[in-house]
């Protein structure tokens, strides 16, 4: 059995406790919170501990996945656990995975562990799909388009704005633009013309709401470079219908063979999730499996999704996988 610890208790690491008790191979061995453990009751019986006493299980536990958020837990949180542990994380700020990357696989080729950084769907899953279209059609063009789902990122920016008591923010793919590339055509798009963004907003009783729409609707790197629409609601509407946190999208690579490269094609990978965390948590658990594996390869060091041999994130055996879907 694989023995997993769970590093943050919120969204994500409850459905990596979930994830993990569904898993045949793995044995949950304890969750670790910041907050006062006491106060806190699992799902499954599993344990939790205070984040201070991760030490004390070194010897008990062979794979940490660590459940914290991208902005300031994981490059901290990461670091400091892989010393100790083999670890996984869903770090998602794509501009600084190259240097996340430089400082887990330093600390762990020190200590002999093994980091898989950076899972989940995108990056993650997406990105696998990235690279597998990018491999077979050379010649091409890359698509992604995010959504329908909730943005947790841009639902808290616009919970940042004064005023605002909560918000829920959908990003939605425009569907013209979708057909258009599923043509083959290769058009270029401008990010407006790839997705919308839908904002249910509750706002205090004597909030202005006309000047709460234009600060989000001009709100640079989150609203300013599309078509916004900004809805006004109670909190018993949104605690009604906006509570769920569904997400998804689809990635194309179209591109041409043939000396003449007149023979179009469109490869489209599509994901439609009710849960994101859940979902992102069976990415992780998965990629934990990979993790343990890796581990007793000696394969040491920080690696990605791409190096990650495919059949050493499912619980069976090659033979059973050649035998059975190959």
């Amino acid at each position: 059995m694989i023995k997993i610890g769970i590093y943050g208790y919120g969204n994500l690491g409850k459905g990596v406790e979930i994830a993990t008790k569904l898993s045949k191979d793995m044995e949950l061995v304890g969750i670790f919170t910041r907050r006062e453990p006491s106060n806190l009751k699992s799902q499954t019986g599993a344990k939790i501990y205070s984040c201070n006493y991760t030490e004390n299980m070194i010897d008990k536990i062979d794979v940490m996945i660590m459940c914290g958020g991208s902005a300031n837990d994981l490059p901290v949180q990461t670091a400091q656990m892989a010393s100790f542990f083999n670890v996984v994380d869903s770090f998602d700020t794509h501009a600084k995975i190259p240097e996340h990357f430089e400082n887990i696989n330093k600390i762990c080729l020190k200590n002999n562990k093994v980091g898989i950084i950076s899972t989940g769907w995108d990056p993650g899953m997406f990105s696998l799909m990235r690279l597998y279209g990018q491999a077979i059609l050379p010649t091409g063009k890359d698509y992604t388009f995010w959504g329908p789902g909730v943005s947790q990122g841009h639902s808290d920016a616009i919970r940042r704005i004064p005023g605002v008591v909560d918000a829920r923010q959908y990003t939605i793919p425009v569907e013209d633009s979708l057909n258009l590339v599923r043509t083959g055509k290769n058009p270029d798009l401008s990010v407006r013309e790839k997705h919308t963004r839908e904002c249910y907003v509750v706002i205090n009783s004597d909030a202005n709401p006309k000047e709460i729409e234009e600060k989000i609707k001009n709100m640079p790197n989150y609203f300013s470079d599309y078509d916004t629409n900004v809805y006004f609601i109670t909190q018993e509407e949104l605690d009604k219908n906006h509570k769920k946190l569904p997400h998804g999208g689809t990635v194309f690579r179209t591109g041409c063979t043939g000396l003449d490269r007149t023979n179009n094609h469109v490869i489209e990978y599509k994901l439609k999730l009710d849960s994101n965390p859940e979902f992102t948590a069976g990415v992780l658990v998965a990629c934990a499996r990979a993790a343990y594996r890796l581990s007793t390869d000696r394969n040491y060091g920080c690696k990605t999704i791409f190096d990650i041999p495919p059949a050493y994130l499912h619980e069976r055996s090659n033979e059973d996988l050649r035998a059975t879907i190959l």
